[in-house]
């Protein structure tokens, strides 16, 4: 059985940062590819960062780039989410998710999915 646990959600101020974990268990590593989405209020879950692991490359929304860095160590079957300079439109519950989707930026494709961690940003 597979599960992903995402933590370190909260709330913080905007222009600050967080770092976000999702820790994996049974064989979603083994999966083709690992990406993180949001959701916020009233509005469709969105991709924000996503790999495959036979690729060694890394995909980000615009709205993100360059404030946010997706990760993953091995060792610990981790996939991490590091946020900075964070606005108030990046309020949102964070999700992780494993699978093989053809198109890595398309949520349906993914076949597991953690409950999600609340990232909350104040002005």
């Amino acid at each position: 059985q597979v599960q992903l646990v995402e933590s370190g959600g909260g709330l913080v101020q905007a222009g600050g940062s967080l770092r976000l974990s999702c820790a994996a268990s049974g064989r979603a590593f083994s999966r083709n590819a690992m990406g993180w989405f949001r959701q916020a209020p009233g509005k469709e879950r969105e991709f924000v960062a996503g790999f495959r692991w036979n690729g060694g490359v890394t995909y980000y929304a615009d709205s993100v780039k360059g404030r946010f860095t997706i990760s993953s160590d091995n060792a610990k079957n981790t996939v991490y989410l590091q946020m900075s300079s964070l606005k108030p439109e990046d309020t949102a519950v964070y999700y992780c998710a494993a699978g093989d989707p053809l198109q890595i930026r398309v949520p349906t494709g993914y076949i597991y999915w953690g409950q999600g961690t609340q990232v909350t940003v104040s002005s």
